[in-house]
């Protein structure tokens, strides 16, 4: 059973062997935890990985996403990085009247993909693949104008503001046919929504205006035989039916930041939770026996004869032998008796 297989059978609920996993391990955590974190990719190995994105040109972009320093990326968003292997905050609207549209351009670079060497990386591993590119339309929509100016054109509805989130979505229209054209299983979406204990905006704006959008890049990965990923972190749980209505497959969302028993009752079987465990609390600093615990409600709760990816993000703050602690546990939890073949352990 390949790590491809695994993650197919988790999506479709057709009892998989073992749960997959993936460790979302940031730049920084290579930089800071280094020893620890080849341990982790030694032991226990991701079934799902994200391609790498291959241009037919070189990229505009300017630095590095995690480099300390400025990093301009392709849209042209300034990004001020503080720490070397952490991605800074836009502080300067790219737009910053509603005028600045006549001058601004999508970065068309983005959809010209060397497909065939994408292709190639595919064939080289067994592993579940999902997009380089992101598709981001509310993040991207912050990045251009930055996140307080985008709390007040939500507000407003302006005609920019509404000009503005269709070219947005014209470029990622095109990006996702784009990939969905490769071999990669799966169209990366990737817009955080929540605070700690809210939507950052009305469900209505979401359902008014985004939800149409990702229902649209679901149908175009559905058409082309992907599957479609979606991170959102904070409390999203008022817009999780919607999600699973407009064809997300898998989700990796902050679960702790919800009520998992409405969770249960609203989406188990009908969506694959892409981990997590929190990373607030948790990862920092909670003991062995409450990393089992967190691990077996999520277990009791959400998993459905799949369903459940077991992934976590190694970051700042987090305590490596918790991180180990995570995959050690799913491991134990979700390997079934008759299992004889090592390559799954």
């Amino acid at each position: 059973v390949t790590s491809r297989s695994l993650v197919e059978q988790t999506l479709t609920f057709a009892s998989p062997s073992r749960i997959p996993r993936q460790a979302w391990i940031l730049p920084w955590a290579e930089i800071h935890f280094p020893a620890e974190v080849a341990r982790i990719r030694e032991r226990w190995p991701d079934d799902c990985m994200q391609a790498p994105t291959m241009l037919t040109r070189p990229t505009t972009a300017v630095g590095g996403k995690y480099r300390a320093g400025l990093f301009i990326d392709e849209w042209g968003c300034q990004f001020h990085n503080r720490e070397e292997g952490l991605m800074g905050i836009v502080s300067e609207p790219l737009i910053r009247e509603w005028s600045d549209l006549e001058s601004f351009q999508t970065p068309d670079i983005l959809c010209e993909l060397d497909k065939e060497s994408i292709n190639r990386f595919c064939r080289s591993t067994d592993r579940f693949v999902y997009s380089g590119g992101i598709i981001r339309p509310y993040e991207r929509f912050q990045f251009l104008r930055t996140m307080e100016q985008s709390f007040m054109d939500v507000m407003l509805e302006e005609e920019g503001y509404l000009e503005l989130l269709k070219r947005i979505h014209n470029h990622y229209l095109k990006e996702t046919e784009a990939w969905a054209q490769t071999d990669v299983n799966a169209i990366f979406l990737m817009d955080d929504w929540g605070t700690q204990h809210a939507m950052m905006v009305s469900p209505d704006v979401f359902r008014r205006h985004f939800k149409p959008m990702y229902a649209e890049y679901c149908a175009i990965a559905h058409h082309y035989g992907k599957y479609a990923f979606m991170h959102s972190d904070g409390n999203i749980q008022e817009i999780i039916p919607d999600l699973i209505e407009v064809g997300v497959d898998a989700l990796n969302c902050q679960l702790f930041c919800m009520d998992l028993d409405r969770l249960e009752q609203e989406a188990a079987g009908k969506i694959t939770f892409w981990g997590e465990i929190d990373r607030q609390e948790l990862l920092p600093n909670g003991t062995f026996n409450d990393i089992d615990n967190a691990i077996e409600k999520i277990y009791n709760k959400l998993y459905r004869n799949g369903g459940l990816i077991a992934q976590c993000e190694f970051g700042p703050a987090a305590n490596p032998a918790n991180i180990k602690r995570v995959f050690e546990t799913w491991n134990r939890k979700s390997i079934s008796p008759q299992i004889c073949s090592n390559e799954l352990l």
